[in-house]
């Protein structure tokens, strides 16, 4: 896992410790940027611990709002009101305290079809850019977060769809998920997601322990083929390692 152009592993002891080092390392991100400063979050129960921490009052402080925007790498295509939707609870739990209005970014889920909030989102993003390319020397993101779910997906890019080989466009639509909770989502694509200074998966858990299993035997599922143009970072606690490594450590 070491190896040029692999993921780099770090392994924390538990939930709370893991949580406390992503927090530490989007901290750093922010500091390295001078300027405006760009987070791509994800949703599901990865980043909640995170999410916690960071509107926490030791935390909260830490981070100059006026300069960093917040964006989500997938959502579900549910109303903002919907307790499914990803970007509503990362704003219940620490982004509408602090973060000024324009500067938080969530997916519309108000369009007709998860097809026309894609090209939406799309073009928020190239005008937050200020290009409709991107430029490898120029990183959209500072850090993206991401997650593994149990059949290996990653944002909303599941197994054995076509919407995991999409290389032209930067957001697109996604009729129904692999997994539960079984709406259309709307999905940033890998090449989007890949321009970021630091890609941080979080995976916590006994019930991740399968699914980690098999990326870290080479399967070719999306959340090994989601890479960095920068750094790649798996984040993982001492549950989810499988027991031939939790061994050798």
């Amino acid at each position: 896992m070491t190896a040029a152009g692999q993921p780099k592993l770090i392994v924390e002891a538990d939930a709370e410790a893991l949580a406390r080092t992503a927090a530490e390392r989007v901290m750093a991100r922010i500091a390295a940027n001078p300027g405006r400063s760009a987070i791509c979050l994800t949703g599901g129960s990865s980043p909640k611990k995170l999410y916690q921490l960071l509107g926490s009052e030791a935390w909260r402080g830490r981070i100059p709002w006026d300069r960093v925007h917040w964006f989500i790498g997938d959502e579900r295509f549910v109303p903002e009101s919907d307790p499914l939707n990803n970007m509503a609870v990362a704003r219940a739990t620490f982004l509408d305290s602090d973060a000024p209005p324009g500067h938080v970014h969530p997916i519309p889920t108000t369009a007709e079809d998860p097809d026309a909030s894609a090209a939406a989102y799309a073009r928020e993003l190239q005008a937050f850019y200020g290009a409709d390319r991107l430029d490898p020397a120029r990183p959209l993101f500072d850090v993206v977060l991401m997650g593994a779910g149990p059949d290996g997906h990653t944002a909303s890019l599941f197994p054995g769809y076509a919407e995991i080989e999409e290389t032209r466009r930067w957001v697109v639509g996604v009729a129904k998920a692999n997994v539960a909770p079984f709406v259309p989502r709307v999905s940033l694509t890998l090449p989007i997601l890949a321009s970021c200074r630091e890609m941080l998966f979080e995976i916590a858990g006994h019930d991740k322990r399968p699914i980690l299993t098999r990326l870290l035997n080479g399967e070719n599922l999306p959340a090994l083929r989601a890479r960095s143009n920068g750094e790649t970072v798996w984040l993982v606690d001492r549950a989810a390692l499988p027991e031939e490594i939790r061994g050798r450590r």
